[in-house]
């Protein structure tokens, strides 16, 4: 269904006008233009739902393997998206700075690219959700257009049928006695910042002190705010201005207020309700976790 309400920057004014959109950011996904790339064993895709720490764990990841490299003007550069690389003319193939290769992804189980290691972090859905909706306001969406309980309901739909955030977990949870994927919270990494880091460092197979010291530092949400350019998605947002005539400096910033439970105060009590009965109807159902919160315990155990 076609926008027909769209502003003359190009942003989208309905639902349907984000999902075209959409559609066109990951356009050379959805003719599977990535689907050549085939990881080395020694490789790792970060790979959680949006919204969900991707860029925390790429800044992570990155500065474990460097030492602490900021050199590079958009975190893709150094850390690849699979799903938009080619259409932002980026190598999947090619070298990288440090080894291990690391990637960003937003793909479940079932889609990512196997024979590597995996590293998901999981984050409360209503939190999310509420930071998806800030991070397209002003960027694909036009801001005060689509209500924030009104995107809500029209993504809630996803898990009504199975799909969207919920099955993105799903497909992750099974995983979770694989040795080559780690699973982690964003509320935990947020409590517990120099734990995820450490945690992550063996995982990747970092043991100096030093380079960790420095990760935790430059994955702080102070470094990362005030030198936020780099994971604003700069790169992308050039070619969607391009591609849609938005504004190249449209706020498309990754690193917001760093909180967590803004849904509590900016989501309606129905909304939330909504939300925990799709919860419900399919993570508890499965795995027996009761709430966000009894997953979120679990893990950290």
């Amino acid at each position: 269904m076609p926008d027909s309400a769209a502003s003359p920057r190009g942003r989208a004014t309905t639902w349907e006008g984000f999902l075209e959109r959409l559609a066109v950011m990951f356009q050379s996904a959805q003719q599977g233009a990535y689907r050549h790339f085939t990881p080395r064993s020694s490789d790792v895709i970060i790979s959680p739902n949006a919204k969900c720490g991707t860029t925390w764990l790429q800044q992570i990841v990155h500065s474990l393997r460097t030492g602490g490299d900021m050199d590079f003007e958009d975190i893709y550069e150094v850390v690849p998206f699979i799903e938009v690389a080619p259409e932002m003319g980026i190598d999947l193939d090619g070298p990288q700075k440090a080894e291990p290769r690391v990637f960003k992804a937003h793909f479940g189980w079932e889609e990512v690219p196997k024979g590597c290691r995996y590293i998901v972090s999981f984050r409360d859905p209503q939190d999310s959700i509420v930071s998806l909706y800030h991070f397209m306001t002003g960027w694909l969406i036009e801001p005060g257009s689509i209500p924030l309980d009104d995107f809500v309901a029209y993504r809630a739909l996803d898990g009504e049928s199975g799909g969207g955030y919920w099955a993105h977990m799903a497909s992750w949870l099974r995983q979770r006695e694989n040795l080559d994927v780690l699973l982690l919270t964003f509320e935990d990494m947020k409590d517990d910042l120099r734990g995820a880091v450490e945690r992550i460092a063996r995982f990747i197979g970092v043991d100096d002190k030093a380079s960790i010291d420095i990760a935790v530092d430059h994955s702080s949400f102070e470094f990362m705010s005030s030198h936020s350019e780099p994971f604003s998605e700069p790169l992308l947002r050039r070619r969607m201005a391009q591609l849609l005539d938005i504004p190249v400096d449209s706020d498309a910033t990754k690193v917001r207020r760093g909180t967590v439970g803004d849904n509590r105060s900016e989501l309606s009590t129905a909304t939330r309700a909504r939300l925990d009965q799709i919860w419900q109807q399919t993570i508890a159902v499965e795995f027996g976790y009761v709430s966000y919160q009894d997953l979120d315990a679990a893990l950290r155990a």
